[in-house]
C-alpha cells in the first residue's frame, strides 16, 4: 500500500514553507512528486529516499581530487 503526502504535510514534517516546497519543485530540488488534476503529492518512498541522500556525518566540505 503506497502511502502519499501532500504539500502541507511534507512542508509540516521538514518545518519549511509550502512556498520553499513550490520553489524547490519549480527548480527540480527535493524528492519526485506527482501531480493530480492539479494536486501535488510526494510518495513516502520517495520522501525517504530523499532523506537517505541528504544523510552527513561531517559539516566539513568534501575534498574530491
Amino acid at each position: 500500500d503506497t502511502k502519499h503526502l501532500g504539500q502541507k504535510e511534507l512542508a509540516d514534517r521538514w518545518r519549511v514553507s509550502e512556498a520553499s516546497l513550490e520553489r524547490w519543485r519549480s527548480e527540480g530540488i527535493g524528492p519526485k512528486f506527482l501531480k493530480l488534476c492539479g494536486r501535488v503529492l510526494y510518495r513516502q518512498v520517495d520522501i525517504e529516499a530523499f532523506e537517505e541522500s541528504c544523510l552527513s556525518t561531517s559539516t566539513k566540505p568534501s575534498t574530491q581530487n
